[in-house]
């Protein structure tokens, strides 16, 4: 019979940072648990997943959620097993995901908590069939409307939400282009996912090189990063194109935000822009999984894990996802 943990390592927000995250930030504890009472259920993490918008979270500026308290645990989506239940609702063995936040196992009133797919490996219902593939699905499709033909392209193409857009484009009969950094990235976009082109920034010939691959214009433009990045695609965007906005990662570790030159262009190409949020499409979400856990089936959609081994390397792991260290899902092993 395994043995039932009675304390619980947890990552702290030990400060707020400034400009990029250091691993000062972070305070890791181990804590005692208390025993459960009616209605809870404990959960032994297997897998965490990190994820940019983390950072905002730990930053106290107006956002769409609260950020996370000075030594409070770091936030974050975990798949694991429930090995404790008072909960009507969960059996012990039954594994669930929901956001438990960086430590080892979690108690929850069961709030928020799901079980996860059957079908699905565990790990990829917190990448391509879980809130980074629900989040590609939703601001594409509904927001970004490709249509077979059409040129769509996506920034962090490498990363676990744009790796998924470009896929689900090319299901819709769409030509696509990537942008990501380091040409490593770049032949896995293409190579492996199986994108039309992949442009490296870091090769400093973003204009040009965005041109050449998008000879038609760009009708649909998948933003996760801003910055200057934005502002060289707004210049290629076609009329009454669309431009969803997923994230902005090259500013969220910056002290001073970037200025756009090109904004011009929305005006005289008509350019539908909207930032959204996962969340704004919950009444969605179950079709969503149902897509992608379908083509997922059906060997039609691809994916990648980088994977950090335990709860200590969650800080530096998330730290390296910050600076596109990552390709794919960052995940971190719990178990």
């Amino acid at each position: 019979m395994t043995q039932i943990p009675t304390s619980t390592t947890r990552v702290l927000l030990a400060r707020r940072p400034t400009g990029a995250p250091v691993p000062e930030d972070f305070r890791i504890v181990e804590e005692p648990l208390a025993p459960l009472v009616d209605g809870q259920l404990r959960v032994r993490g297997h897998w965490l997943s990190l994820d940019p918008y983390m950072r905002g979270r730990m930053s106290d500026a107006k956002s769409y959620v609260k950020p996370v308290e000075i030594d409070g645990v770091m936030c974050g989506e975990v798949v694991g097993e429930v090995i404790e239940s008072r909960h009507p609702g969960f059996a012990v063995g039954d594994f669930v995901a929901g956001d438990m936040g960086w430590q080892t196992v979690a108690t929850s009133d069961g709030k928020g908590l799901r079980k996860i797919l059957k079908d699905v490996p565990a790990a990829a219902q917190l990448s391509v069939c879980g809130m980074p593939g629900v989040t590609a699905w939703c601001g594409l499709l509904l927001i970004g409307e490709p249509k077979p033909g059409e040129t769509v392209v996506v920034s962090g193409a490498a990363g676990a939400v744009g790796s998924v857009v470009g896929q689900i484009a090319k299901l819709k009969g769409c030509h696509v282009v990537g942008i990501a950094g380091g040409a490593d990235k770049c032949r896995h976009v293409v190579e492996e996912l199986g994108f039309d082109a992949c442009i490296d920034y870091k090769a400093g010939r973003l204009r040009e090189d965005l041109k050449a691959a998008t000879p038609k214009g760009i009708d649909v433009y998948f933003d996760n990063v801003g910055g200057e990045i934005l502002d060289t695609v707004l210049a290629r965007m076609n009329p009454f194109s669309r431009l969803p906005v997923c994230g902005l990662i090259s500013q969220y570790n910056s002290t001073e935000p970037y200025g756009l030159r090109n904004f011009r262009s929305v005006l005289v190409n008509r350019i539908k822009i909207q930032g959204f949020i996962v969340f704004d499409f919950a009444a969605r979400h179950p079709e969503a999984v149902r897509d992608l856990a379908g083509w997922l089936a059906e060997g039609k959609l691809k994916y990648h894990e980088t994977i950090a081994d335990g709860i200590h390397a969650a800080p530096g792991a998330f730290i390296g996802l910050l600076r596109g260290a990552n390709v794919g899902k960052q995940l971190v092993k719990l178990i």
